[in-house]
């Protein structure tokens, strides 16, 4: 793998395969009681700039039981709130630490911080990109049904940094991906060009649920109102009134199809409890393997480092 994780672009088809038998084996170990401090002596630095609970959670709890510890670390709490530069913190933190994982708005922040930064970061989300998600997301598809090889993934609602990354995964492994969105929330324009172009199995971009949930493997949804989106709460609730995933879209797709969200959700708004809390409902799943996969990220990138 390259030094940083800051997209899915970052990762060529050997790291996929590494992480997926990485993250198989560290969750058997945890699951049969084994102990696997490859991490000992290693320390990650977590920025979080957006609250969290899984990434916090998971993050944290990996370097634990990896044998490394973790530092959280907030733009209260830190010069970086006060203006310091991100190149010197960059600098600076690299004489400290083994690793860093950030949690921010700006996807160039992370960039930059990944440029000067002589350690590797990981992105744990930013307003455009969310990697480690849709990696835990492709990791828990390949528990369920095998292989996510040919699925038909469609993603219902914002096209959001969630959106944005499954286009980019698209581009990069053999998955029919079907985006539907109302009009005005497209998923970044960049990165839909790019993934429609680069995308083997295609990516296709529609107004209407139904049409994107025909024949689905898998059903995904995200909230409608993101963090930092408050003031829009109102106006969106009434545009993606029609972009919930209910009993009628869920008739759609394969009978077999899984539902899939990353989390925190809102029942009776992007998706009907019904579904959520229903039999072919992985969230919970998706939820846990966001520890396994990240712990296999950060054994990867931090072991060696």
């Amino acid at each position: 793998m390259k030094k940083d994780l800051l997209n899915i672009y970052d990762l060529a088809s050997a790291d996929f395969d590494l992480i997926w038998k990485k993250a198989k084996k560290l969750k058997k170990d945890l699951k049969e009681g084994r102990s696997h401090h490859s991490l000992k002596g290693k320390t990650l630095g977590m920025i979080f700039d957006k609250s969290s609970t899984r990434t916090r959670i998971s993050f944290e709890v990996g370097m634990y039981q990896l044998g490394g510890i973790a530092l959280f670390l907030t733009s209260r709490d830190t010069q970086i709130g006060r203006g310091e530069a991100i190149q010197d913190s960059a600098r600076m933190m690299s004489r400290y630490l083994n690793g860093i994982m950030i949690r921010t708005y700006s996807q160039e922040s992370v960039e930059t911080l990944a440029r000067y930064a002589t350690i590797p970061v990981i992105n744990g989300l930013t307003d455009l990109l969310h990697p480690c998600q849709i990696l835990s997301d492709l990791f828990t598809i390949k528990e369920k049904k095998g292989s996510y090889e040919n699925l038909k993934v469609a993603y219902i609602g914002d096209g959001n940094n969630v959106a944005n990354t499954w286009i980019e995964a698209a581009a990069k492994l053999p998955i029919f991906m079907a985006l539907a969105c109302p009009e005005g929330y497209d998923p970044d324009p960049k990165i839909l060009k790019t993934g429609k172009k680069e995308a083997k199995k295609g990516i296709m971009l529609c107004r209407d649920p139904l049409e994107a949930a025909e024949d689905a493997d898998v059903l995904y949804t995200d909230v409608w109102v993101s963090m930092g989106q408050e003031k829009e709460q109102r106006d969106r609730k009434k545009i993606f009134k029609p972009y919930q995933i209910n009993q009628n879209v869920l008739k759609r797709a394969k009978k077999d199809a899984i539902v899939m969200h990353c989390l925190p959700a809102h029942r009776g708004e992007e998706i009907t409890a019904d579904v959520i809390d229903g039999p072919q409902s992985v969230v919970l799943d998706q939820a846990e393997n966001r520890l396994h996969v990240q712990k296999a990220i950060l054994e990867i990138l931090l072991k060696e480092e």
